[in-house]
């Protein structure tokens, strides 16, 4: 049954990936990059601390989008590692198009964020639910978000002993609590390699989109536990 189960998880992700740019090329679009750190410190078996940067372009590089700094303290509910709840704190550092010109604005935000992660798996397929609600100050306003994302991880096994290639796929929907209630939503699809048990390397491609228009990353994220 696991084996079966596993064929179609298989079958939706390859679908998904074979697909995904024929959806986002009937879109308004551009293509941009996003370089990210994702980095976890484990402090004893309990606590943990988040460190996060993530280096945004409008193009391949060279065209600051967006920097964003995050950190946070987590807490672990059982010996697994399953279940993580975490109160953060960001900062981001936005410069925003005027309209078709070629001047920027820049835009500050502080960001309060609490969150809780949930880790599950079916066979050798990991699943990963995270919850965030996020108190923002962008600048002199006050917003507030909330962020549902669902992740996979599908091992490649390409012999007995190498199974460190993995593909990597999820979605995350931004939710506000004002109009307009959608924010946006992200889907995401890339291959990834494990180097070690606290160190891998994904490069990947995310459609961000919202409601009348969408944007495109590559993504190469690095992931670092220590």
């Amino acid at each position: 049954m696991i084996k079966n189960m596993k064929k179609k998880i298989n079958m939706v992700v390859l679908t998904f990936m074979l697909t995904l740019p024929f959806f986002i090329n009937a879109q308004e679009s551009n293509l941009g990059n996003w370089l990210v750190y994702i980095g976890n410190k484990k402090v004893n078996d309990k606590w943990n601390i988040h460190n996060e940067i993530q280096y945004r372009n409008y193009d391949a590089i060279g065209d600051l989008e967006q920097l964003l700094l995050r950190t946070g303290l987590g807490y672990t509910f059982n010996d697994g590692n399953k279940q993580n709840a975490l109160l953060g704190y960001g900062f981001i550092l936005s410069e925003n198009y005027l309209g078709d010109t070629n001047e920027k604005i820049t835009v500050n935000e502080h960001r309060i964020f609490q969150q809780f992660t949930s880790k599950q798996s079916i066979g050798s397929v990991s699943l990963n639910h995270r919850y965030r609600f996020e108190q923002r100050f962008v600048e002199s306003d006050f917003k507030m978000r909330f962020r549902y994302f669902l992740g996979l991880n599908i091992p490649l096994k390409f012999s007995e002993t190498n199974n460190k290639t993995y593909i990597s796929a999820y979605n995350e929907i931004f939710l506000n609590t004002k109009a307009s209630i959608f924010d946006r939503n992200r889907l995401y699809g890339g291959l990834g390699y494990k180097f070690s048990k606290n160190f891998k390397l994904e490069l990947g491609y995310m459609n961000q989109f919202f409601e009348t228009s969408g944007r495109d990353q590559i993504n190469i994220i690095t992931f670092v536990n220590f």
